[in-house]
């Protein structure tokens, strides 16, 4: 188990340290065994052997010594004088061995000096090769399975909380009451567990929290480790399943294993979707699939031989239809929290939250955010935050206004403003029309959201936008829903094909769009005509085949007709509804996109002057032209 550190810890050493200590070494041993190591070293003559030979003829030396292939001589003069021999010619192949000659001549013996210079030199590739390993290793420890190295395959790679990092409370998550009093009890349960066991409850082993990206489920894991005082360990699914067969399952052991030795504790498993999946589905080899052997030593761990352990799972997933039945039941997960999206009220609690570290001009409204942010998860509402403070400092602003929180909004929901593109006159005008074509139909309905804002600047991906707010948050939707918000998808074409008599590929998408409602209420929420096909639901399933996934249609192809036909019919009348709107305020639709193009925008509050007046010019409103 890998865990931080201590301010004073030391340093872990680099292997090339001991290179460089191994050569230092060498180097001081090799200086050491010079016959000169003296610290002041004599000057040598260098001459040659035949003079060298003749000089102790001559009995002019008072010393000769014999060291390998070099003879050293000394002079009566105290000169030194150096020769170099064969490495194999003796003293008697080189006339040194006079006895009448009183010149005294040593044999140096170097086998010792070899000997250790030897070992020295064949021990120094193995060294290397060693510590070569050792820095690998290190290097690719994180990735083979934590500390150990190439051996430490089945060590688990959780992270234990650190008190003085994490500061996370139950306090800092806003707009999830519910799921914040369910692992309240649990770390409560971890605290106290004496008042509960008086009472005969017992702990649940697991929590699972399912929801949407983005709503805070990893957060509510971040503050169960700030809230409890105990040993907390985090890990990610991914992280379990490596290449080499059986690493899964000897993780799963290893961090239980460790979990129970530091009982009581808690152990979070993000995204617990990339092990828990369905046994048996996608082309996987059965027991033998490695994803399954690490699935199945997770089950026998949350529910094997060993009662009482004091170890809860928390885990977290947005995917919960693909998790295995037997991680879900009662005494694995006992308890599934579902974190979804937040509310009004949520929404402007998590707005307060983040807005704590910023500063807000004293005339911000975050409500009014709230109500322009339905279908928001809290990551995209702090990211809004985030990105109203980066234009506010842009601007040298000292504290976030409220003109910064809407631009934001529309930034975070309809892309960054391309001012640069470079758009002709007969498209902008082409583009006004279109979008002030979805307006008017839209507000024709009586079911479809109030217009928000219309605009010609391209954001993002879209040439134009009309921007439909919702009043409230809606948890239902009615059919007549569904065909007042195809009719305003129809508003954007009809309005080209009545003013220019022709359609473009503006509609594209709005085609897409109404096409996937039509098809959506005959096959999955049976709105469909009920003599025809009936109150039936019309699913596809899939199969796996050869480890991809093959649709397989559990309807005829009778059926399929029919539902096509049907899904036309929709499309159809939602299409001719569109054009009595459009024509009857084709005059108006003229008017507002004429201004449309001089503006570049219109607020909510100048489109609905529009139909206070007709087509008379509507009262100026007081709002800034982006």
């Amino acid at each position: 188990m890998k865990r931080p550190l201590p301010k004073n810890a030391p340093r872990r050493s680099n292997p090339f340290s001991y290179l460089f200590v191994i050569a230092l070494i060498g180097a001081t041993l090799t200086l050491f065994f010079q016959p000169d190591f003296t610290g002041k070293r004599k000057k040598t003559e260098l001459i040659p052997l035949s003079e060298l030979i003749s000089k102790y003829e001559k009995q002019q030396l008072e010393k000769v010594e014999i060291k390998d292939h070099k003879i050293t001589g000394t002079g009566k003069n105290g000169k030194t004088y150096e020769s170099i021999k064969e490495t194999f010619a003796g003293v008697h192949d080189l006339g040194l061995n006079n006895p009448k000659n009183k010149t005294a001549v040593e044999i140096v013996d170097t086998s010792g000096e070899k000997f250790w210079m030897n070992v020295l030199m064949g021990a120094a590739p193995f060294l290397l090769l060693v510590l070569f390993l050792i820095f690998l290793s290190r290097r690719v420890g994180g990735s083979m399975g934590g500390e150990g190295g190439p051996f430490g395959f089945g060590k688990s790679r959780a992270k234990i909380y650190d008190k003085t990092k994490h500061k996370t409370k139950f306090s800092n998550v806003a707009g999830c009451d519910e799921a914040k009093e369910e692992v309240e009890e649990i770390v409560d349960f971890l605290k106290n567990p004496k008042k509960y066991q008086k009472a005969g409850a017992t702990i649940p082993k697991g929590i699972i929290l399912i929801g949407p990206p983005g709503t805070g489920k990893t957060l509510i894991a971040r503050a169960i480790a700030g809230e409890a005082s105990v040993p907390f360990f985090s890990v990610s699914g991914s992280e379990f399943v490596e290449m080499f067969v059986g690493v899964g399952a000897s993780r799963v052991r290893d961090l239980f294993k460790t979990a129970k030795r530091n009982a009581p504790s808690i152990i979070f498993i993000d995204e617990i979707d990339a092990i828990g999946k369905h046994r048996g589905v996608g082309g996987g080899s059965g027991g033998h699939d490695e994803r399954e052997q690490t699935l199945n030593q997770i089950l026998t761990e949350m529910d094997g031989f060993e009662p009482d352990t004091s170890v809860i799972i928390v885990g977290a997933t947005n995917r919960p239809d693909v998790l295995d039945k037997a991680l879900l039941r009662p005494g694995r997960f006992d308890r599934r929290v579902t974190v979804d999206l937040p509310d009004l009220s949520a929404r402007e609690q998590i707005l307060k939250v983040h807005i704590k570290e910023k500063t807000l001009a004293p005339k911000s409204n975050l409500r009014k955010i709230a109500t322009k942010t339905v279908g928001f998860s809290g990551a995209d509402l702090e990211n809004i935050l985030n990105e109203a403070t980066i234009a506010s400092v842009k601007k040298r602003k000292k504290s976030v206004t409220q003109e910064d929180l809407e631009n934001a909004v529309e930034k975070v929901a309809m892309g960054p403003e391309r001012r640069s593109r470079r758009i002709t006159k007969d498209e902008r005008e082409i583009i006004a029309h279109h979008e002030v074509g979805h307006a008017i139909a839209g507000h024709s309905t009586k079911n479809c959201e109030p217009v928000h804002k219309i605009s010609i600047i391209s954001r993002g991906n879209a040439l134009g936008v009309t921007w439909f707010l919702p009043e409230e948050d809606k948890y239902l939707v009615s059919e007549q829903k569904f065909k007042d918000e195809m009719v305003s998808l129809h508003g954007g074409r009809i309005a080209e094909m009545l003013v220019f008599g022709q359609t473009t590929t503006g509609a594209a998408n709005d085609l897409e769009r109404i096409t996937k409602i039509a098809r959506n209420m005959v096959m999955t929420y049976g709105m469909g005509d009920n003599k025809k096909l009936g109150p039936v639901i019309f699913t596809e399933k899939t199969t796996p085949y050869l480890g991809f996934g093959a649709n397989e249609k559990e309807y005829s192809p009778e059926t399929a007709r029919m539902i096509d036909e049907e899904v036309k019919r929709l499309v159809l009348e939602s299409e001719e509804q569109c054009k009595k709107f459009i024509k009857k305020k084709l005059p108006l639709l003229k008017k507002i996109a004429q201004d449309l193009l001089k503006k570049e925008t219109i607020t909510k509050e100048e489109f609905l002057a529009y139909f206070k007046q007709g087509t008379s010019k509507p009262q100026e409103v007081k709002t800034k032209t982006q």
